[in-house]
C-alpha cells in the first residue's frame, strides 16, 4: 500500500508528533522535499511532504502564515514538517492555527531527527512499494500468460484479470461486438460501452480512453499493432488503477494483441481451406468437399445452410459486414464458411443461425441510414444476395440464386435480396430494369406512332388480343367492335412489326413489351 503521513508518524525512530490536521494523515505521500524559499510552490508537483526550518519565514505572523500554508495546500502539498530547535524553540502558534484552517497536516520534527532520515524513510517506503508493485505484476504476468496458453479462449484470462482489479474485463472483436466478459454480469455493462469502443476504433493502436458513470471507471484499451485496431479491452474498477494493477492490463493487453494477431493468421489458414472446400462443391463433389472439410466445417456440412454474396465496390466496405457475422457465429459456436473473391465475399452460413440474422440486421441498418439520409443507396455500399436454404449437393445451384439475388438487389438500391422472395413473387418487378423498357419502347414504337396519326387503336387492339389468348370474339368484345375489325388490325399490327403473330416467341416478346411499358417502377425499397 502507497506510503501515508500516518505511517511516518507511527515509525518511532523519527519521533514526529502532530500538531495539525490529524483527521488527514491518510493522504499518500509521493516525496519528502526541504526547501526555505518563501514561496516553494512553483518548485511543487502535488504529493510531497515538505520540511522547513522557517529560517525566512516569519511563522509567528497570523496573516504570513495563513498566506504560506493556503498556498502550499493549494498546491496538492500533503503536508508540512516543521523543525524545532533550530529557528524556533516550539511550533509557532500562528502556523498552528492556520494548517488547521486549512486543513493541511502539521508534523512537528525534533532537533535530533535529521531532514535526510525522513527523506531516506519516505524514499525507501516508496521504492519498497514500487518493488512490491513490480513483482506483484509479474506475478500476475505469469498468471495471465498460463491463462492465456491454456486453450480455453479469452475467458479465463479475462476472469484472472478480472479477480485481480476486484472489477471486471471484457474483450471487444473489431466490430465493437463483446466477445466475452469476466464476471458474466459484465456483458450487459460492456454492451452499453459500444460507441465508445468505435470511438476508439477510428485512433491509430495503441490507443485507450477513460469513461465512466456512476457505477465505476471505465478504461479502454485498444489491441492490435501498427495502425489496424483489432479489438479493444475494457476494464472496470473502482478507483484509478494502481501500479500493479496498471502492470496487469498491460499485460492483457500485449498477450491479446498477440492471439488476435494468431487467430487472423489461423482465420487466413481457415479461409484458404474453405475456399478449397467450396471449389469442391461448386463442382459438384460434395463427398470430396466435406472429406477435406473434416471437424473444421463439416459440420455446417451435415445441416441446412444458406450461401449469401456480398458485394461492394471496395473491399474493405464489407469487411464489417463480415466482421459483425463472424462475432454473431462465435457467440453462438456457430460454423462459418468464408471465402474472400475480389470486390465479393462468398459465405456459408447455417440456416437460420445467428450469422444470418447478423447480416440481415446489418442490411437492415444500411437501408435504415440510407433512407434516413433521403437518397439511393451509395456506391461503396455492401450489397448482398441470398440463396434458399441448400445442403452440399445443391451449392451451385444455391450460388446461382445469390447470384440472381444480388442482381436484383443491385438494380432495385436494396442492400439484400433473398431469392426466395424472387420465387414467391412475381416477374413484373424485373420489368422495371431500364434495358428492358428501352426495348419494349423500341418494338412498339411504329405501332404507337401509327396510333398517333388517328389510323386506329393498334396498341389496345394487340393488348386485349393477347390478354385473351387470341381468342377473336372474346377480345373483339372487349374492345367494342366486329370480329373482322380485329382481324385488320392485327393484320396491320403483323405488317408494321413484319412479324408473325402466331409465333408463340413474338407473341411472348410483344406481351411482355405490354407489360414493361404499362408498369410504373418498382419503388426502391
Amino acid at each position: 500500500m502507497p506510503l501515508t503521513l500516518a505511517s511516518l508518524v507511527q515509525r518511532s525512530a523519527l519521533k514526529l508528533t502532530v500538531r495539525a490536521g490529524a483527521d488527514r494523515l491518510d493522504a499518500p505521500v509521493r516525496w519528502a522535499h526541504a526547501s526555505e524559499l518563501t514561496d516553494p510552490v512553483p518548485y511543487m508537483e502535488g504529493g510531497e511532504f515538505l520540511l522547513v526550518t522557517a529560517t525566512n519565514l516569519d511563522a509567528e505572523n497570523p496573516e504570513a502564515m495563513r498566506r504560506y500554508v493556503r498556498r502550499l495546500a493549494g498546491a496538492g502539498v500533503v503536508g508540512l514538517g516543521f523543525a524545532v530547535g533550530v529557528n524556533y524553540d516550539e511550533v509557532p502558534k500562528a502556523l498552528i492555527d492556520a494548517s488547521e484552517e486549512a486543513g493541511l497536516p502539521l508534523l512537528e520534527v525534533p532537533r535530533r531527527t535529521p531532514f535526510i532520515a525522513i527523506a531516506k524513510a519516505v524514499s525507501s517506503a516508496i521504492a519498497g512499494d514500487q518493488y512490491r508493485a513490480v513483482t506483484a505484476g509479474f506475478e500476475v504476468q505469469r498468471e495471465l500468460t498460463r491463462a492465456a496458453l491454456s486453450g480455453d479462449g479469452p475467458g479465463e484470462l479475462l476472469t484472472r484479470l478480472a479477480a485481480h482489479l476486484d472489477g471486471w474485463a471484457a474483450l471487444y472483436d473489431a466490430a465493437g461486438q463483446v466477445v466475452a466478459a469476466a464476471p458474466e454480469w459484465a456483458a450487459r455493462r460492456a454492451a452499453r460501452l459500444t460507441p465508445d469502443v468505435e470511438r476508439l476504433r477510428d485512433r491509430p493502436a495503441p490507443a485507450s480512453i477513460v469513461v465512466g458513470d456512476t457505477d465505476d471507471r471505465v478504461e479502454l484499451q485498444s489491441l492490435g499493432t501498427g495502425r489496424q485496431v483489432r479489438g479493444a479491452l475494457a476494464v472496470g474498477t473502482g478507483a484509478a488503477l494502481g501500479t500493479a494493477e496498471r502492470y496487469a492490463v498491460h499485460s492483457a493487453v500485449a498477450l491479446l494483441t498477440l492471439t488476435t494477431a494468431r487467430s487472423r493468421s489461423l482465420q487466413g489458414a481457415e479461409q484458404r481451406l474453405g475456399a478449397a472446400v467450396l471449389r469442391m462443391l461448386l463442382a459438384g463433389q460434395p463427398d470430396h468437399a466435406r472429406a477435406v472439410a473434416g471437424d473444421l466445417y463439416g459440420g455446417l456440412l451435415d445441416a441446412p445452410f444458406r450461401l449469401l454474396i456480398a458485394e461492394a465496390s471496395d473491399p474493405a466496405t464489407a469487411a464489417p459486414l463480415g466482421e459483425a457475422m463472424e462475432a454473431a457465429a462465435l457467440r453462438t459456436g456457430e460454423t462459418l464458411l468464408t471465402v474472400p473473391e475480389g470486390d465479393r465475399l462468398v459465405v456459408l452460413a447455417a440456416d437460420g443461425g445467428a450469422a444470418v440474422a447478423a447480416c440481415t440486421a446489418y442490411a437492415e441498418a444500411q437501408e435504415a441510414r440510407t433512407h434516413a439520409e433521403g437518397a439511393k443507396a451509395e456506391e461503396g455500399q455492401v450489397v448482398v444476395g441470398l440463396s434458399a436454404p441448400a445442403g452440399p449437393i445443391a451449392v451451385s445451384a444455391a450460388y446461382k440464386q445469390a447470384e440472381q439475388a444480388l442482381s436484383v438487389a443491385r438494380r432495385r438500391g436494396r442492400a439484400l435480396v433473398e431469392h426466395e422472395e424472387l420465387a414467391a413473387g412475381s416477374v413484373l418487378p424485373l420489368l422495371a430494369d431500364d434495358a428492358v423498357r428501352a426495348f419494349a419502347d423500341g418494338m412498339l414504337r411504329a405501332l404507337r406512332e401509327h396510333d398517333a396519326k388517328g389510323r386506329g387503336d393498334l396498341v389496345a387492339s394487340l393488348r386485349a388480343w393477347l390478354a385473351h389468348h387470341g381468342q377473336w370474339d372474346a377480345a373483339a368484345a372487349d374492345l367494342g367492335v366486329h370480329r373482322h375489325t380485329l382481324r385488320y388490325r392485327m393484320r396491320r399490327v403483323e405488317e408494321i412489326l413484319g412479324r408473325s403473330l402466331d409465333d408463340p416467341d413474338v407473341r411472348m416478346e410483344l406481351w411482355l413489351a405490354l407489360k414493361a411499358t404499362s408498369t410504373p417502377p418498382v419503388p426502391e425499397a
